[in-house]
C-alpha cells in the first residue's frame, strides 16, 4: 500500500495526537468549503466536495473517512458546519444522501492513491471525476426514497446542474494534490 506523500510530510511519525489534529483540522476545511455556496435549489453549489476530495487523496482513505465521519458528528452534535450553516437537521434533509456518501468519497479518493491509481494529475483528476459520480448513488437514492422524487426529476434538478462542476472540481483537486506532491519531492531532494 503506497502512503499519502502530503499526509506524512504534514506529520512525519504517526502520532494519535497529529491524526486527531489531522481530522479536525480537515472537517475544519471541508466546513469552511460547505459555506462557500450558491443557493441553487434543492441542493446548494459548494466548494465541499473539492475539499472532500483534497481530504481523501491527502490523508489515505482510513483517515479520510474518518475525517468525514467527525465532520458529521460535529454537524450532529449542533455545529453549524454543513452548507448554509445548517447543522444536524440537515442530516434528515433532502441532502442527507449526499452527507453520508461524503464518507464513502473521501474514503475511496484516498483508496484510489494507496492502490496507485492516483498519480499524475491526469489519473487523479479522472478518479476525482469517478469518485464524484459515485456520490449521486446515495445523494440520489435519499431524495428518491424518501420524497418519491421521479428519476426525471433527480436527473434535472439534482444531477445535471453539478455535473460539469464536480469534474472541474476534480481537476482543481488533482492539480493541487499533484502539485504539492511534486513541490515535497523536490524539496526532500
Amino acid at each position: 500500500m503506497r502512503d499519502t506523500v502530503l499526509t506524512k510530510a504534514v506529520i512525519g511519525h504517526d502520532t494519535v495526537l497529529r491524526k486527531v489534529g489531522l481530522v479536525l483540522g480537515g472537517s475544519f476545511l471541508i466546513a469552511v468549503a460547505a459555506q462557500i455556496s450558491v443557493p441553487f435549489y434543492p441542493v446548494p453549489l459548494t466548494l465541499q466536495t473539492l475539499a472532500i476530495l483534497m481530504v481523501g487523496l491527502t490523508f489515505g482513505s482510513r483517515l479520510g473517512a474518518l475525517t468525514l465521519l467527525a465532520y458529521l458528528a460535529e454537524g450532529a452534535m449542533g455545529l453549524p458546519v454543513f452548507a448554509g450553516g445548517l447543522n444536524g437537521v440537515a442530516l434528515m434533509g433532502p441532502t442527507a444522501g449526499f452527507l453520508f456518501g461524503f464518507v464513502a468519497m473521501a474514503y475511496l479518493a484516498g483508496l484510489a492513491v494507496e492502490r496507485g491509481l492516483a498519480r499524475g494529475v491526469v489519473s487523479t483528476a479522472l478518479c476525482g471525476m469517478g469518485i464524484s459520480a459515485l456520490l449521486y448513488i446515495p445523494g440520489l437514492a435519499w431524495p428518491a426514497a424518501m420524497l418519491g422524487k421521479s428519476a426525471d426529476a433527480l436527473w434535472s434538478g439534482w444531477m445535471a446542474p453539478f455535473l460539469l462542476g464536480d469534474a472541474v472540481k476534480a481537476v482543481i483537486a488533482a492539480m493541487i494534490v499533484t502539485g504539492a506532491t511534486v513541490l515535497i519531492r523536490a524539496r526532500k531532494g
